[in-house]
C-alpha cells in the first residue's frame, strides 16, 4: 500500500508543479506609446479659415474642443442630433451588443454559483401493494425526505479562477457595447454629412446645367444671327448633357447614402429625410487631442481587449488547477417513515468526503492548458494590436484634418479665381473677343472647382468626426476598478 501511494503521488506532484508555475505578467506598453502626436490639431482660427464666403463665421476659442460624450453637438445641427439620437436608439447593433452584455452576465452568475454548495431536496410518497394469483398483500404506506448537499472545496482556486474568467469576459462585453455604440454614432455622423454634402453638390450641379443651358440659348442665338457655327451649339449641348448626367448621379448617390444610413438606424428608409442642404452651417472643430499616453484609458476597445487578456489570464489558473486533487464534501439528511405524523421522529445523517485526482486522461488535461497558454498568446497580440491601431487613427485623422485644411486654403483662390475667369470669358465673348472654346472651358474649371470646394468641406467634417471617434468619443476607462459587472450582480 505504501508504494501505490508513493507512485500515485507522481502525477500529483508533477501536476502541483505545473500550477505553481509564475502566472502571466502584465504585458509593457510603453514602447507603443509615442512621445507625442506626429501632426498637432489646428486652432480654431485656422479651422474657421476653413469656412466659405457668405458663411456665419465659427466661435474662436483660447483652447480647442474637449472630447466630450456628445460630441456631435458641437457642430450645430438639430438635424444631427436627431439622426444620432435615432441611431442609438434603434440600432440593431447596439441592440445586439446590449444583448451580448446580458448573456456574459448570465455566465458570470453561473460561473460564480459554483463557489456555493448544491443542495437537493426529494420527497417521495409511495404505497406497496403485490401478491400472487389470488392472493393480495398490502405492504402499507412509506414516505421519504432527503436533503443533500454537495460542495466542491475550491483549494487550488479553480473556481474562483473560472468565475474570474467569466467576469472579465463580461467586462470585455461591456466594453464592446461601448465600442459599438461609438462606431454606430461616427458612421451615422460621417454619412449624415455624405449625404448634405451630396445634396449641396447635387444643387451645384443643377446651377452649372442651369448656367450652360442659358449659355446655350446664347450660342444658339448668336448662330441664327451667323455670329457662331452649328459646332458651337453641338459642343454646348454636350456640356449640358454631361452637367444633367453628373446631376443625376450625384443624387442617386445621395438616396444609396439615405438607404445606408436607414439600415444603421434600424428605420425604412422612407423616414430618413435629410433635410440640410449645405455643409455651410456646420461648425468646424478645433479638438483638443491630449497627450498620446492617455489615448490608452479612452478607447474602450483597448479596455476590450485588456479585459479579454484578463480572462485569458484566468483560463490557464483554472486549466493549472484542474490538473490537481479536487475534494468534494456531500452532508445529508434524511427522514423515512411509515406514516406522515411520524416522519421526522427517526433522522438519518450523512456525511461524505470524496477525494478526486486524476491519473490519466490521455493528456487531455495538459493540451487543455496548453490550449488557454495559446489563446493567451494570442490574446496578447490582439492587445497589442489594438494600441498600435489605436494611435494610428489618431495620427491618420490629425493627418487628414492638416492636410485638407492647407487644401481649402488653396481652393479657396482656385474658387476665386475660376469665377472671375468665367464672368470675363463670358463678357468677352458677347463681346467678340473671345471664342466659344474659351467659354467652355472656364464654365467647366468653375464647375469643377465648386464641386472640389464641397468635397473638401465634407472631408475636413469627416476628419473631425474621425478624431473624435479615434479619441474615444468621451469614453473613460472606470478610475476605481469597478465594473458593470459589479451592479449587475
Amino acid at each position: 500500500m505504501t508504494y501505490k501511494l508513493h507512485a500515485l503521488s507522481i502525477p500529483f506532484c508533477a501536476a502541483l508543479l505545473c500550477s505553481c508555475a509564475a502566472p502571466p505578467s502584465k504585458p509593457d506598453v510603453d514602447a507603443l506609446v509615442p512621445t507625442a502626436w506626429r501632426t498637432t490639431a489646428p486652432s480654431n482660427d485656422s479651422a474657421c479659415g476653413t469656412q466659405a464666403a457668405g458663411a456665419s463665421p465659427c466661435a474662436a476659442a483660447a483652447t480647442p474642443d474637449a472630447v466630450t460624450a456628445d460630441w456631435w453637438r458641437g457642430f450645430g445641427s438639430e438635424e444631427l442630433d436627431a439622426i444620432v439620437q435615432r441611431a442609438i436608439d434603434g440600432s440593431t447593433d447596439i441592440a445586439a451588443a446590449i444583448a451580448r452584455v446580458h448573456e456574459a452576465a448570465a455566465q458570470a452568475r453561473i460561473a460564480g454559483a459554483a463557489l456555493w454548495p448544491d443542495l437537493v431536496a426529494n420527497v417521495t410518497a409511495q404505497r406497496q401493494i403485490g401478491g400472487a394469483g389470488d392472493i393480495t398483500v398490502d405492504n402499507g404506506n412509506s414516505y421519504a425526505i432527503n436533503l443533500a448537499a454537495s460542495y466542491e472545496i475550491d483549494f487550488w482556486g479553480k473556481n474562483r479562477a473560472l468565475r474570474r474568467a467569466a467576469g472579465a469576459d463580461f467586462d470585455a462585453s461591456v466594453f464592446d457595447r461601448d465600442t459599438v455604440r461609438l462606431t454606430t454614432v461616427s458612421t451615422a455622423a460621417s454619412l449624415w454629412l455624405q449625404i448634405v454634402a451630396l445634396h449641396e453638390r447635387a444643387a451645384i450641379a443643377s446651377r452649372n446645367v442651369e448656367l450652360a443651358q442659358r449659355t446655350l440659348a446664347l450660342v444658339e442665338s448668336q448662330t441664327r444671327a451667323g455670329a457662331a457655327s452649328p459646332l458651337d451649339v453641338a459642343r454646348q449641348r454636350g456640356v449640358v448633357a454631361s452637367q444633367q448626367r453628373s446631376a443625376a448621379a450625384l443624387r442617386q448617390s445621395a438616396h444609396d447614402d439615405e438607404a445606408t444610413l436607414a439600415v444603421l438606424l434600424g428605420v425604412p428608409v422612407e423616414r430618413v429625410i435629410v433635410r440640410t442642404n449645405s455643409l455651410a452651417q456646420i461648425r468646424v472643430r478645433s479638438i483638443d487631442a491630449g497627450v498620446p499616453s492617455a489615448l490608452l484609458v479612452r478607447r474602450p476597445d483597448i479596455a476590450r481587449a485588456e479585459a479579454q487578456l484578463s480572462a485569458a489570464d484566468a483560463n490557464i489558473a483554472a486549466a493549472r488547477a484542474a490538473m490537481l486533487p479536487s475534494i468534494t464534501l456531500s452532508p445529508g439528511i434524511g427522514f423515512a417513515s411509515d406514516t406522515v405524523h411520524g416522519l421526522f421522529d427517526a433522522p438519518l445523517y450523512t456525511l461524505a468526503a470524496g477525494l478526486t485526482a486524476p491519473i490519466f486522461d490521455g493528456g487531455r488535461l495538459r493540451a487543455q492548458r496548453d490550449l488557454a497558454i495559446a489563446e493567451r498568446e494570442e490574446t496578447l497580440a490582439n492587445y497589442r494590436a489594438s494600441i498600435v491601431t489605436a494611435f494610428g487613427d489618431v495620427d491618420k485623422a490629425l493627418n487628414a484634418i492638416g492636410g485638407v485644411d492647407a487644401q481649402l486654403d488653396a481652393q479657396r483662390e482656385v474658387l476665386a479665381q475660376a469665377q472671375r475667369a468665367e464672368t470675363l470669358a463670358l463678357s468677352r465673348y458677347r463681346a467678340g473677343a473671345e471664342t466659344m472654346l474659351t467659354v467652355l472651358d472656364a464654365q467647366q474649371t468653375l464647375f469643377d472647382a465648386q464641386d472640389l470646394w464641397a468635397q473638401l468641406k465634407q472631408e475636413r467634417l469627416q476628419a473631425d468626426v474621425s478624431l473624435f471617434q479615434a479619441l474615444g468619443g468621451g469614453w473613460q476607462a472606470p478610475a476605481d476598478g469597478a465594473s458593470d459587472r459589479d451592479r449587475a450582480s
